[in-house]
C-alpha cells in the first residue's frame, strides 16, 4: 500500500492532510509534516537551494515525491526527470506541472544518461545499506554522462547514539522506517545515512573522487562525486 503517496494526495487535493507517522527502529515514532514536499523556492534550506545550483546539464531529480526541487529547476530551464517509486507521486507531479515524471526504482532505471543525479531531503537513504550504496554507484556509472556529477544531501547521526550503543551487528547509519498515515501502516524500509569519513572511503573504493560542498552545522552535509576510474 502506498501509504506515503495517500498522505501527498490529501495534502495535494484539499491543502491539509492528516498526521504521517514514521516508525524508526531507534526510537519513538516521528510526526512527518507532509506539506515539506511542497515547499516553494524561498522556504527551502540553504542546503538544497545550493545543491539546485550546482545542477548541470540533464538532470534526474532521484525521489522527486511532489515535484518541487524539478519545478525549480525546469524554471530554471533545466531538462530534468523526475523519478519516484510512488506512482502517486508521479501522477502529482504531472498534475503540478513536471512535463518529466517516471515511476520506476532507480536501482533498475536505465536507458538514459544524465549529467546530474541529484537526491536531496536525504534521499541518498532509498540505497537503505552501505553494500547497498556500493551496488548503486556501480549502476550509477551507466546513468552518467562522461564528466556527469552525483549530488546528496546525508547526515551523520552518530549524535542519536550519545546516550546509548551503536549497534554491534551493522553500521549505526543502517535505519529501517515504515510510514503510518490514517491507521494504515505500509512495509518497512531500509534507510542509510553517512558520516562523512566513511562516504570519503567508499567513495574511494569505488573509484569516485568525493568532495564536501556545504555544512549546514547540524551534522548535515552536501557531498558531490565524479568518477575518476
Amino acid at each position: 500500500m502506498d501509504v506515503f503517496g495517500k498522505a501527498l494526495q490529501d495534502q495535494f487535493t484539499s491543502g491539509t492532510a492528516a498526521t504521517l507517522w514514521l516508525h524508526n527502529s531507534y526510537d519513538e515514532p516521528e510526526e512527518m509534516p507532509v506539506d515539506i514536499f511542497f515547499r516553494t523556492e524561498e522556504e527551502m534550506p540553504d542546503i538544497e537551494l545550493e545543491a539546485m545550483d550546482l545542477c548541470e546539464g540533464r538532470v534526474l531529480d532521484v525521489g522527486g515525491g511532489a515535484g518541487s526541487h524539478a519545478l525549480i529547476l525546469q524554471e530554471r530551464g533545466f531538462d530534468v526527470t523526475a523519478l519516484d517509486i510512488s506512482p502517486v507521486a508521479v501522477e502529482i507531479m504531472k498534475a503540478r506541472g513536471v512535463k518529466n515524471a517516471a515511476q520506476g526504482d532507480i536501482f533498475s532505471y536505465q536507458g538514459e544518461k544524465f549529467d546530474t543525479l541529484l537526491f536531496l531531503m536525504n534521499g541518498i537513504g532509498l540505497t537503505g545499506t552501505l553494500e547497498g550504496f556500493k551496488t548503486f554507484l556501480i549502476h550509477a556509472r551507466s546513468l552518467l554522462n562522461e564528466d556527469g556529477q552525483l549530488l546528496f544531501d546525508t547526515s551523520d547521526i552518530s549524535y542519536l547514539y550519545e546516550d546509548m550503543e551503536k549497534p554491534a551487528d551493522k553500521y549505526h547509519g543502517e535505519i529501517a522506517y515504515q510510514y503510518e498515515y490514517e491507521g494504515q501502516k505500509g512495509e518497512w524500509f531500509n534507510w542509510l545515512y553517512l558520516d562523512p569519513q566513511l562516504l570519503k572511503k567508499i567513495a574511494k573504493e569505488c573509484g569516485w573522487e568525493c568532495h564536501l560542498l556545504f555544512d549546514d552545522g547540524q551534522d548535515q552535509y552536501l557531498a558531490e562525486m565524479r568518477v575518476t576510474q
